[in-house]
């Protein structure tokens, strides 16, 4: 042995030889060391345990001032379809662009033709698990504030306060001349009443209230019109290919300041409009964490992924939190 150089770790040269001289005896003493690790680990106090477990715990443990964004994977448990697959890429037609509904009369006929036959589904969707979690969460002081890139209204639905809907909520027709607001519910009577001959026609349903109704004469069609001036009715959402309002951004941002660190439930983050958030909060030094099933734009950016389901996930997530707080 060379005397000049410094065993690092002397007690794994002590061990070997152990091991070499007498082998039973050795094996005989790591099965008490383990068996005694063992032991610890089970009598670590209820919050260690917790975090040894469910790192997702850990991270909401240490970063009491979440900033969460919500995505169309949260509310497929409700059933309502979601556009992109578990790599993120688009499933099916592509949505409706802005352009082409201000712009094409057909095009305002086909979108809501599909959407008379897909609105029920959507219309009648409940909360799931994870909403009714996130809803619990809240309660307990979780987030600073919770943005959703859905339109569907659940998570209000599921008692969620103070939601900002990125993107609009689908429950609500505008008209693009006056302004006048109106729910998407009464305007499906309108639809069905001026329409007896696509009632009744069956689709497959695709996300946000449209279904896949294809090689029908949409010019026989009638879309609907304002009542009070005529004009364009659109759904509340904003469509591909249209700004997200700027007054939402920035309530958006001016949360994710106030938060230490970022969840992201359900998302893929593939539209912009979500991911700047991401790249908002990695520039700012705030941790991300996500839950979600697949690929995320966000990957490289994400300290914690969870690839579970969102209901029992968050589920699980709320239960243990609403335990700490009752301990």
């Amino acid at each position: 042995m060379n005397p000049g150089k410094v065993l690092k770790k002397p007690w794994a040269k002590v061990r070997w030889w152990a091991a070499r001289l007498d082998p039973k005896r050795f094996a005989l003493k790591q099965r008490k060391r383990l068996a005694a690790t063992i032991l610890k680990m089970k009598n670590l106090p209820a919050r260690a345990s917790r975090t040894l477990s469910n790192p997702l715990y850990d991270f909401v443990e240490r970063h009491p001032r979440l900033f969460v964004l919500s995505g169309a994977g949260i509310s497929t448990e409700s059933g309502i379809p979601c556009y992109r697959d578990t790599e993120g890429q688009r499933t099916g037609r592509a949505p409706i662009l802005l352009k082409d509904f201000m712009g094409s009369e057909f095009a305002r006929k086909r979108y809501w033709a599909r959407s008379m036959i897909g609105w029920p589904l959507v219309a009648g969707a409940a909360p799931n698990a994870a909403h009714v979690a996130v809803a619990r969460l809240e309660r307990l002081g979780i987030f600073e504030r919770l943005v959703t890139q859905n339109v569907d209204g659940l998570h209000t639905s599921a008692g969620n306060t103070d939601v900002i809907e990125l993107h609009g909520n689908i429950g609500r027709v505008r008209c693009m001349e006056c302004g006048n607001e109106t729910t998407r519910a009464a305007l499906q009577q309108t639809l069905i009443a001026d329409n007896p001959s696509f009632v009744g026609l069956a689709a497959l349903p695709v996300a946000d209230g449209d279904a896949q109704l294809e090689d029908y004469d949409f010019n026989a069609f009638h879309a609907p019109s304002c009542t009070r001036c005529g004009g364009l009715l659109k759904p509340d959402v904003v469509f591909f290919g249209e700004g997200v309002p700027r007054t939402r951004v920035d309530a958006a941002a001016a949360a994710l300041d106030q938060a230490d660190a970022m969840l992201v439930l359900g998302s893929s983050l593939m539209v912009y409009s979500g991911f700047r958030f991401c790249e908002w909060a990695a520039r700012a030094g705030k941790p991300i964490a996500a839950v979600n099933l697949g690929r995320t734009r966000a990957d490289a950016l994400l300290q914690l992924k969870v690839e579970a389901p969102c209901g029992p996930t968050l589920d699980a997530l709320a239960n243990e939190l609403e335990l700490e707080r009752e301990a």
